[in-house]
């Protein structure tokens, strides 16, 4: 986690981190470090196959991740994620059950994040990589990039609870 060093209301330094916050030396106001709400989708085919997406931008440049990205403040992660999906590959989904939330540091040091995981369809448009997107493709569930080449520890865990899932409609 990366510490701030200045108060975002009136520029002043911020404190040492106490826990989870800093309190601004010049006017009191509190600095918190909470993690920042996010979606990722795990969007199936007919096939059971999911799409991943090679990001465009750091961090984790040109690693596979799931369609997702940060909540804006008056947005739900269901809008989010219908939102982040169609920004990244032109598609209008329909969200089919909510999987986990897992949490994660976005890049190295970076902030928090708290990931709400959803499975969907797409019901429209055919994915095209778009935003920071580079690239979009389907992979079967036992056929996936290895670990290293998955950008978060929240993808990684959301695609192994989708297999054990699977393994257990299966069995």
């Amino acid at each position: 986690m990366r510490l701030r060093h200045y108060c975002g209301f009136c520029g002043g330094p911020l404190g040492a981190l106490t826990g989870s916050k800093q309190v601004c030396a010049a006017c009191g106001e509190a600095c918190y470090h909470n993690a920042k709400p996010c979606a990722a989708v795990i969007i199936l085919d007919r096939a059971g196959r999911v799409l991943l997406g090679r990001r465009a931008i750091e961090p984790a440049l040109g690693l596979w991740d799931l369609p997702g990205g940060f909540c804006h403040p008056d947005e739900t992660p269901e809008a989010c994620a219908v939102r982040e999906v169609m920004e990244e590959t032109g598609c209008t989904i329909r969200i089919e059950r909510f999987l986990d939330h897992l949490i994660d540091v976005y890049g190295s040091g970076g902030d928090h994040t708290l990931n709400a995981v959803f499975t969907a369809r797409i019901i429209t448009g055919e994915p095209t990589p778009a935003d920071d997107v580079a690239e979009l493709r389907w992979y079967d569930l036992t056929a996936l990039p290895p670990v290293e080449q998955l950008a978060f520890a929240n993808t990684r865990r959301a695609l192994a609870a989708l297999q054990t899932a699977a393994g257990r409609n299966q069995g």
